[in-house]
Order: structure tokens, then C-alpha cells, then sequence
């Protein structure tokens, strides 16, 4: 019975089999309690389709159990293609298998159950033919494919990932030989895949850093990974790169370690950010202990001359404003700049800055005028010279030319053989008697700034008419 049973399955009659009642320990209930057990989904069909057997398997991909010799081509409760498309029961694998009296193979469908869950399948219907070569039926077994699908989409997914990377993803084996190259990898270091796959990876290291890549592939062999190891490497053309590697051992089922894969990221904007930034801290390091060393100055300074505290309060501020109005002057315009750096500006810029306070008295016309040419100045000097010329204007102011309405003050800048020099020349004031007795805050920083700073001379007339003050200084002094 055995043997009549499994020529009839070569031959095709398993249709009338399985749809015959199993009795006893027959021949033909021990195959089919075998196709019952199996865990592949198995269903057969009579020559126009209809259903005549399925396992539990096919039963619980589908999600439910098609009636026997009414149910037709396929036993789930709805078909789909691959791409989502609805698969009518008439034209799906099976169907195609028996109307056209051929094996299929290679197609995938999607089978959805009652409940909305989607599995998808690859089937491989198979007509069967009696022994004089008339259709009977098909047999077909659903392969269910969840798991291939999501080990493909993940695949595909971190193959993606991997391939478009701004990162250089590279691999190699224990030798070092180059084995994968993604497009960031080329970006980033100039080689294409065909160039580099297959070469030492050596060929990215400079000759001062070779030493590297041993000490990192012994690392690798004994499992260790590195993260965020920073370094330089070469690009094809020679140039040295910043970057930050990721390294980690490729291994095998058994924990045998193959290779290494590395993910290289170009570290060069964030050491340049990074170096901007160390450049700004440092100037406004540089800036602050200047203005706090000025400051100091002038509490000093001024605490000499002072009679009273409310005296000393009113010159400070306004000592202090001027500082802040030439200080100013020296920052930049543009606050887009990657880095801030102080700007020079010009000695007349300063001036006319401090003097404008000064400048017009019952709106008459100008009181303060600038003459010859200008000359640029140095950040670090401009707010010296602006508390300079803050001294002459407010002494003038309350002593000379710009306290009497007709008053006024004559600046006028020469350069000859490398010098330069500036004349502050007061007319139309009180009338001076004699020359002061003592020196007070604005001689005092007169001579630190010109004299004892930048080796420049100074003098001052006390003539009736007027106070004239000169100072020259070498020209190269001014912008350094």
C-alpha cells in the first residue's frame, strides 16, 4: 500500500487521497500525518483549482482554514504582490501553475490574514499529471519569508546607511588590505572604491605615524575596538587630514576575529572652530587685562588730583567713558566673522571720537579742527591715545580754549622722514600768566604714552594766547 501511495503522489493523484478519510495505520495516513507535521506550508488543488488539502502549516499562515472543495486557488483570505499591489486568488502563482501546466518559480506573494497581519511567502506550485499525461491537479508549498524580508530590509537598510554616510566607512582584513570603501570614504580621502579596495591601508597613514597601524591591528586581533581615536591621515593628493576613528573588530560565528571595520570622520572644521575659539578666548583675555590695566591707571592717576570723592567719581566716568567710546573704534563690524578679531583704526578716527563732545558751543561752527594726514593705529594703542586726547579736550575745556565761547583748538598732523607728529595748538581762551607748578593727570599719562611707551618726544608751550602741545613719534610705532 506504501508503495502504491507514493507512485501515486509522483503521478499526481494526491488529490483523491487527502481528500479521502484516514483510517487506521493505512499507507495512505502515514504520509499524510508526514505532510501534516511538516513545518512548511503545503496545500494541494484538483485540476480546476479547487482545494482539496492543506496542513496545519498552511492553515496558520494563512490566519484561517479554506473549505475543502470550494475554496480555490490559494487558502488565504486575501493576495498581494510584493509592491502592494492586490493579487486576485485567479492569478496568483498556483493559478498560473495550472493554467498553464508548468512549474513556477522565483515569485513572492504576501498573504493577508483575517486579522490585517501581512506574511509574505515564496510558493513553488507544481502541476501534477496521471499516468497518461491529464492534469489532475497542483501541489504547492508556501515557504514563509517574514524573517528573509527583515534580514534584507535591515541589510539593506544599514547598506544604505553605510553606502551614503558623510563618514568613511572602510574594511579590512588582519593584513590590513582595504576590503569595502563607501562614497564617504572617497569623499573624504580622494580615492575611488576600485582604487583603494584591495591595497594597504597604509597608503592613508604619513610616514611619521606608519607605526600606527600595526600597534592598532594587534589591538583589533585580540578583540579590543577603539573609539574616537584622533589622528591624521593622507589624502590622494598629499594633503593631511584631521580625523576621528572608530575601530572594530569584524568577527565570525565561532568569535574568530576576520578584519576591522573603521569609520573615519573628518575632524578638520572642529579643529579649526576649536582653534578660532582658543583664538578669541586669548584676545579677549588680552583685552580685558589691557582696559583692566588702564582702568587702574586712571583710579590712580586721578586719585592724585582730586579734592573731593564726588570730584574723583565725575573724572573717572568720564575718564572711563572715553576709554570705552576708542574701544569701540577697534571692533569689527561684522558680527558673521568666524572670528572676532580687533581691527586697527586711524589716530583722526580716534580723535574726532573723543573730541565730539567738545566740538560745537551754542551751535556755533565747528570748535575743534583736524588738519594733515591721518595715520592708522594699532588696538592696543588706540585706547592709550583716546585717554590721552579725552585729557587734552577736558583740560581745555576747563582751564583753556573750549571754556570761553570763542575759544578754539587747532590739531595738525605732519609725517616727515618716518616721524610723525601731531601740534594741539589752543587759541582764543583765558590768558595764561604762567605755566602750571605741578603736573597733573594728563601730563603724567602724556608722558607714559608718548615717552616711556612708544620712545616718542614731548613738549608743551605755555604761551598767553594759548596752550600748544607737540608730540612726535617713529610712524611704525603707531600700527605695531
Amino acid at each position: 500500500m506504501t508503495d502504491m501511495f507514493s507512485d501515486r503522489i509522483l503521478k499526481g493523484g494526491a488529490e483523491i487521497l487527502f481528500a479521502a478519510p484516514v483510517e487506521g495505520d493505512t499507507g495512505e495516513g502515514y504520509f499524510r500525518k508526514i505532510l501534516d507535521e511538516l513545518p512548511a506550508a503545503i496545500y494541494v488543488t484538483d485540476a480546476l483549482g479547487r482545494i482539496t488539502y492543506f496542513n496545519e502549516a498552511a492553515a496558520t499562515l494563512w490566519g484561517h482554514r479554506p473549505t475543502v472543495g470550494t475554496s480555490e486557488w490559494c487558502g488565504s483570505w486575501k493576495l498581494f504582490w510584493p509592491d502592494g499591489r492586490a493579487l486576485p486568488h485567479g492569478e496568483c502563482p498556483m493559478a498560473i501553475a495550472i493554467k498553464e501546466k508548468r512549474t513556477v518559480r522565483g515569485m513572492e506573494a504576501i498573504a493577508e490574514r483575517p486579522d490585517g497581519t501581512r506574511v509574505p511567502s515564496g510558493p513553488y506550485p507544481t502541476p501534477l499529471f496521471d499516468a497518461s499525461g491529464a492534469l489532475i491537479g497542483a501541489v504547492n508549498m508556501l515557504i514563509d519569508i517574514t524573517d528573509r524580508k527583515r534580514a534584507e530590509e535591515i541589510k539593506q537598510r544599514l547598506s544604505s546607511i553605510v553606502q551614503f554616510s558623510d563618514d568613511a566607512i572602510i574594511s579590512k582584513n588582519l593584513q590590513g588590505i582595504i576590503e569595502s570603501w563607501n562614497e564617504g570614504a572617497e569623499r573624504i580621502f580622494g580615492y575611488t572604491a576600485k582604487e583603494a579596495i584591495g591595497q594597504s591601508v597604509k597608503m592613508l597613514i604619513p610616514p611619521d605615524r606608519i607605526d600606527e597601524e600595526e600597534k592598532i591591528l594587534n589591538r583589533i586581533r585580540r578583540g579590543e575596538r577603539f573609539d574616537h581615536y584622533e589622528t591624521i591621515r593622507r589624502r590622494k593628493d598629499g594633503t593631511l587630514i584631521d580625523i576621528s576613528l572608530t575601530i572594530s573588530p569584524i568577527m565570525d560565528a565561532e568569535g574568530r576575529v576576520l578584519g576591522a571595520s573603521k569609520i573615519a570622520r573628518d575632524i578638520s572644521e572642529r579643529r579649526k572652530a576649536q582653534e578660532q575659539n582658543d583664538l578669541v578666548f586669548r584676545e579677549m583675555d588680552h583685552r580685558i587685562r589691557n582696559l583692566f590695566a588702564l582702568a587702574e591707571s586712571v583710579v590712580t592717576l586721578s586719585a592724585r588730583s582730586s579734592d573731593s570723592p564726588k570730584e574723583l567719581a565725575s573724572i573717572i566716568r568720564d575718564r572711563l567713558d572715553a576709554l570705552a567710546r576708542a574701544h569701540a573704534l577697534t571692533l569689527p563690524k561684522r558680527l558673521d566673522q568666524p572670528v572676532q578679531t580687533e581691527k586697527s583704526t586711524t589716530l583722526q578716527s580716534s580723535m574726532r571720537t573723543i573730541v565730539a563732545p567738545y566740538q560745537r558751543a551754542n551751535g556755533t561752527a565747528a570748535r575743534i579742527v583736524i588738519n594733515g594726514p591721518d595715520v592708522p593705529i594699532s588696538s592696543s594703542l588706540a585706547t592709550g591715545f583716546a585717554l590721552l586726547l579725552h585729557e587734552f579736550s577736558t583740560n581745555a575745556a576747563k582751564y583753556g580754549a573750549l571754556s570761553t565761547p570763542e575759544g578754539h583748538v587747532d590739531i595738525t598732523c605732519a609725517e616727515k622722514n618716518d616721524v610723525f607728529s601731531l601740534t594741539w595748538s589752543e587759541r582764543g581762551g583765558p590768558r595764561i600768566e604762567r605755566e602750571p607748578s605741578s603736573q597733573g593727570f594728563g601730563s603724567q599719562l602724556a608722558k607714559a604714552t608718548v615717552v616711556s611707551r612708544l620712545g616718542g618726544e614731548l613738549s608743551r608751550e605755555w604761551n598767553p594766547g594759548g596752550l600748544t602741545i607737540r608730540l612726535s613719534v617713529a610712524r611704525p610705532r603707531l600700527a605695531s
